[in-house]
């Protein structure tokens, strides 16, 4: 990958608030900072499509950006390979809502499934979750409002407003919320485990 150069606009692959791809990213603000960390150019860039602004900085008399705020995190690999496909295009398709929240309860589905909750459809997979402590009877209410906003849009549902990114975000929110539960943080626990018979 080549390296990212601050000009007046930050080159990203995407937008970290929005993601979309290959953002215009224009430069608001720079300044300059001295200290023992060395020299420092800073400089904001704001999304010309949700108005995010990204913090990236340099370091010395260099032009390559070293950090960038927010940075992009990749998903953890503890997730599913399908559930985080999907995940990650929920992420990524933020800038289109209906699409997002199509992916969010794609990958909240497949998360079920890998737990071996494969019988009927997505409703009774989040029924029995809950039924089996698999998530908590909370959780399901969640799940069901992100099948429900999923079912508006696959369906086309014309008495349904149209989702706004607001609404894509939370669904995003939930479905990462449920791999932390089902798979990140079981996952971090059998590592903890590991580490004190160590």
């Amino acid at each position: 990958m080549s390296a990212l150069i601050m000009t007046n606009t930050l080159p990203l692959s995407r937008c970290p608030y929005c993601g979309i791809a290959k953002p215009l990213l224009t430069a608001q603000w720079n300044g300059e900072t001295n200290a023992s960390g060395g020299h420092r150019r800073w400089a904001t860039f704001a999304c010309s499509v949700c108005g995010g602004v990204v913090l990236a900085t340099t370091k010395g008399g260099s032009a390559e950006v070293t950090a960038s705020y927010p940075g992009s995190q990749p998903l953890d690999t503890n997730i599913p390979d399908r559930a985080r496909t999907f995940l990650k295009q929920a992420q990524e398709t933020l800038a289109q809502p209906s699409a997002s929240i199509v992916m969010s309860a794609s990958s909240i589905d497949a998360m079920l499934k890998k737990r071996g909750l494969t019988e009927g459809s997505l409703y009774v997979r989040i029924d029995q979750a809950a039924t089996d402590h698999i998530i908590t009877t909370d959780m399901a209410k969640w799940a069901h409002q992100v099948r429900l906003d999923a079912n508006d849009q696959r369906h086309a549902d014309e008495g349904a407003p149209l989702p706004t990114t607001e609404d894509a975000a939370r669904c995003v929110v939930f479905a990462q919320a449920l791999a932390d539960v089902l798979f990140i943080l079981p996952a971090r626990v059998t590592r903890g485990i590991e580490e004190t018979k160590k």
